[in-house]
């Protein structure tokens, strides 16, 4: 990880436009948020921001950034837990006040195709890390600058961050986002993703362990 002093700070985004957007999950829960595009991202894709309830409220707006997830998010998938986690961070948010960056990095920011790709690498048994490597890609390509503009342009510099991963926390702060706390989301398991579970709790040696509680995903 770089060391925040020699970090080179993000170039400053605007707010492009915004609009309130009810949204409506289907167990039934409805909030309303606030989303906002914006001009000057350092990677140049379409991430959003959806504003929900009050993020002055709090001594710091609860903060979480979610990588987009097809699969997950809109289909339900139950290889993965995305879509449980944002569907647990939009109320959590709402009912705290801050803000849910929804950032376009499909499969770790592998890509969609690339992602079922490793799927199918998954299926013969490497692990959601080795699939990615096995495909001359990055175990995570992620990257939070653009998450880093995005948060400085809404004023929320220190924050409380709503996450497993340790690296989400440490790219913000090198990037001069005070986290303030980490908080974790729920553990959501289906008999599909334990796999990929287990292997987040393990880490890699280029990636520290999420945080999930061992014995919940035994």
């Amino acid at each position: 990880m770089t060391h925040p002093d020699t970090t080179p700070q993000p170039p400053a985004a605007t707010v492009r436009s915004r609009v309130r957007i009810p949204l409506a999950f289907a167990d039934g829960y409805r909030v309303e948020a606030e989303v906002r595009t914006f001009h000057g991202l350092a990677d140049g894709a379409e991430h959003l921001s959806l504003t929900l309830g009050d993020p002055s409220a709090a001594p710091a707006p609860l903060v979480r950034l979610h990588s987009e997830c097809l699969t997950g998010d809109v289909f339900g998938s139950a290889r993965c837990d995305c879509g449980p986690q944002l569907r647990e961070s939009v109320q959590r948010i709402a009912e705290t006040g801050g803000h849910l960056l929804y950032l376009r990095q499909e499969g770790r920011g592998i890509g969609l195709y690339n992602k079922l790709d490793a799927y199918a690498l998954q299926d013969l048994g490497h692990d959601t890390y080795a699939a990615n490597t096995a495909l001359g890609l990055p175990e995570d390509g992620r990257d939070y600058t653009a998450a880093a503009q995005m948060l400085t342009t809404l004023d929320a510099t220190t924050i409380d961050l709503l996450s497993n991963n340790p690296d989400k926390s440490g790219q913000l702060q090198a990037l001069g986002i005070q986290v303030r706390n980490r908080i974790p989301t729920g553990v959501h398991t289906t008999p599909h993703n334990l796999t990929y579970l287990r292997t987040k709790v393990r880490g890699t040696t280029n990636l520290p362990a999420h945080d999930l509680l061992p014995n919940r995903i035994a």
